[in-house]
C-alpha cells in the first residue's frame, strides 16, 4: 500500500524518505507510467480517501494500492478522522475486489501530512478490525511501521 500525494505520480524531490518515494524507486518508471495513464483517464487528481490499484511491477508485489490520505495543517478534525478511515476501507475494498491474500498499510498520514500517530493507529486498527468483522473474506493486513515510536504504538493497542 502506498500513501501517495493527490497527483498519484510519486514523489518529486529526490531522495526524500517518504513511502511513495521508496515505492516509485523500487517499482521502477512503469509505476508511474502506469498512475499517469489511470490519473489521465480520471482526468482530476484523486480524492482524498480513495484509492487506486496498479501492477508493481519491479516490486515482489503483484500490486500497489494507492491512497491519498488527509493533510492535517493545525488539528485534526472530524473531516479528516473519516477521510483517515476511508483510507483503509477503500484499499481493503480494491485487495478483496481484486482477491488479494494480504495487504500491507504504512502509517497513512502521519508523515508530512502531519496526522498524529496514536490517532491514525487507532483509527486504522479500528477500521480495519471493522472491516474484517463486515466482510466473509478479507485479507490478512500486516501494519508495517518505519519507525520504533510507530511499532510501540500499533503493539500497544493490537496488544
Amino acid at each position: 500500500m502506498n500513501a501517495a500525494n493527490s497527483q498519484m505520480l510519486g514523489c518529486f524531490v529526490p531522495g526524500h524518505s517518504c513511502i511513495d518515494n521508496a515505492i516509485h524507486s523500487a517499482a521502477g518508471l512503469r509505476l508511474r507510467a502506469a498512475c499517469y495513464e489511470l490519473m489521465k483517464a480520471q482526468g482530476h487528481e484523486e480524492p482524498t480517501g480513495q484509492a487506486k490499484i496498479t501492477s508493481g511491477f519491479a516490486l515482489p508485489a503483484r500490486y500497489v494500492i494507492h491512497t491519498v490520505g488527509p493533510i492535517v495543517r493545525d488539528r485534526v478534525s472530524e473531516k479528516h478522522r473519516q477521510q483517515l478511515r476511508s483510507c483503509y476501507r477503500s484499499c481493503l475494498d480494491l485487495a478483496r475486489e481484486h482477491r488479494l491474500r494480504s495487504i500491507v498499510f504504512c502509517c497513512i498520514s502521519t508523515g508530512l501530512f502531519h496526522f498524529p500517530r496514536c490517532e491514525a493507529a487507532e483509527i486504522a486498527v479500528s477500521e480495519v478490525r471493522r472491516q474484517q468483522k463486515t466482510h466473509d473474506v478479507s485479507p490478512r493486513v500486516i501494519f508495517n511501521v518505519f519507525q520504533d515510536e510507530d511499532r510501540d504504538i500499533y503493539e500497544d493497542i493490537l496488544g
